[in-house]
């Protein structure tokens, strides 16, 4: 009886797929010129080479190919190359995104429910819009890489190869679909131009040991989590460098990004965007907040920056504070009420920090300073949620360049040596009680 029911079902089922793949829908794409991305797309060249790019919105990427891309993570990102140079020149995929979706693999995922022919066609458009390598000389090559989803913001490389030269282009592009932080910072107001101070290195490297040692709370009254990281550079350049290597913005804490931190936090699941605790410098929270996920909310490195007053050779000067979550847990001292606890070791995740960005291609000069004051894991400090830390007590301090910058152009600060050093006097220390 139960074999004549399950033989039943399926006959209905098989009856149903032929009826509806009889009846399949039609596919309807748009017209490239009338979705307006293009009205908001960056371009950069030099003496031979012009390139213009735009990232699609969901929206867009819906209208134009006819499927919703951003449903299945999809991120169509649109590039034009005009090359007047005398080589011929090819633009990477891989550069853009090492796991990006092939045309055909992009339209196949959307092959449900439509006839033979109508897959076909589908075949046939993402085939027509993709970006078609390679750019011959006096020539220009236009279509769509197809990316995976980003929200927020998405660092969009360019890498054109030729025989014995190569070109690099970068663009941040602002990319809609979550509340981040640095959304409600209007970074060109922070300081006049009074408020604004221009050092040379000697003065630059007094000025980041004169600053305080942890950030506070709102009022300033108690201490947080220790000021140990600079950042020097431009707002396009430092972002690019973190993007670059896996981290994403923070959401802004309101009510939608806290019910998805709770749930979060109780089912375990991950959160790429989830929102970080305001904390104080400049009597003000952090401008702008970055976290490096991993499996779940409990588990990620993050930091808050601070755009500062001091300029050094022309480039902005960012305070930071970074440390890494080990795990999750309920709290009364912040909003919303979860609270990550930080990983007591906090040069760890700074020296994770450190070997993470130098391969973003962008990391020219790395030294230490002074600052923060030692602490042991047997005398902690603690920060306003009552976590314990320890740490050596220096400032990493990193310059940015554009990219490309390799590990072996990579050059060293001559301040302080920085808790390497600190290290092996402790080593040096223990030895020789275990001597005595």
């Amino acid at each position: 009886m139960r074999r004549k029911a399950c033989m039943l079902l399926l006959s209905i089922l098989i009856i149903s797929a032929l009826i509806f793949t009889g009846c399949a829908a039609t596919y309807h794409p748009g017209s490239i010129h009338d979705v307006a991305f293009r009205e908001r797309a960056q371009s950069k060249h030099d003496e031979d080479v012009r390139v213009t790019v735009a990232v699609l919105s969901a929206e867009e990427s819906k209208e134009l190919f006819g499927v919703d891309l951003a449903r299945k993570r999809i991120q169509p990102v649109w590039v034009r190359v005009e090359n007047h140079d005398t080589a011929a020149y090819w633009c990477s995929s891989i550069g853009l995104d090492s796991d990006y979706f092939s045309p055909l693999e992009t339209a196949y995922s959307y092959h449900s429910g439509y006839s033979k022919a109508t897959k076909e066609d589908i075949d046939d458009y993402f085939q027509h819009m993709k970006f078609k390598n390679p750019v011959v000389p006096n020539a220009a090559v236009s279509g769509f890489i197809f990316t995976n989803l980003d929200r927020g913001m998405k660092v969009v490389d360019i890498d054109l190869i030729s025989y014995e030269k190569a070109k690099f282009f970068t663009f941040v592009v602002p990319v809609p679909g979550i509340k981040a932080d640095y959304h409600e910072v209007d970074f060109d107001k922070l300081y006049s131009e009074k408020e604004i101070v221009n050092y040379d290195e000697d003065g630059l490297r007094k000025a980041l040991e004169e600053l305080p040692c942890c950030t506070t709370n709102e009022d300033g009254t108690q201490k947080g989590d220790p000021l140990n990281l600079v950042l020097i550079g431009s707002h396009e350049d430092i972002t690019a460098a973190f993007v670059r290597r896996g981290w994403l913005p923070a959401e802004q804490t309101y009510g939608k990004a806290v019910v998805k931190t709770i749930k979060s936090f109780l089912f375990g699941s991950r959160y790429r965007y989830s929102p970080v605790s305001p904390l104080y410098l400049y009597k003000r929270q952090q401008d702008f907040a970055g976290q490096k996920p991993r499996h779940t909310v409990h588990q990620r490195n993050h930091l808050r920056a601070w755009l500062s007053p001091m300029r050094f050779e022309g480039k902005q000067v960012w305070i930071g504070q970074i440390s890494r979550d080990i795990g999750v847990r309920f709290t009364t001292k912040t909003w919303p009420p979860v609270t990550h606890k930080i990983d007591p070791d906090i040069d760890e995740a700074l020296f994770a920090l450190l070997e993470d960005l130098v391969y973003s291609q962008q990391v020219a000069k790395q030294g230490w300073v002074k600052g923060v004051g030692a602490s042991t894991r047997w005398n902690p400090r603690k920060n306003l949620t009552g976590d314990p830390y320890f740490t050596a007590g220096f400032r990493a301090v990193l310059m940015f360049v554009h990219r490309p910058h390799s590990l072996q152009e990579l050059q060293r600060l001559d301040w302080d040596e920085g808790p390497i050093s600190y290290r092996i006097e402790r080593l040096e220390t223990n030895r020789q009680q275990d001597f005595d």
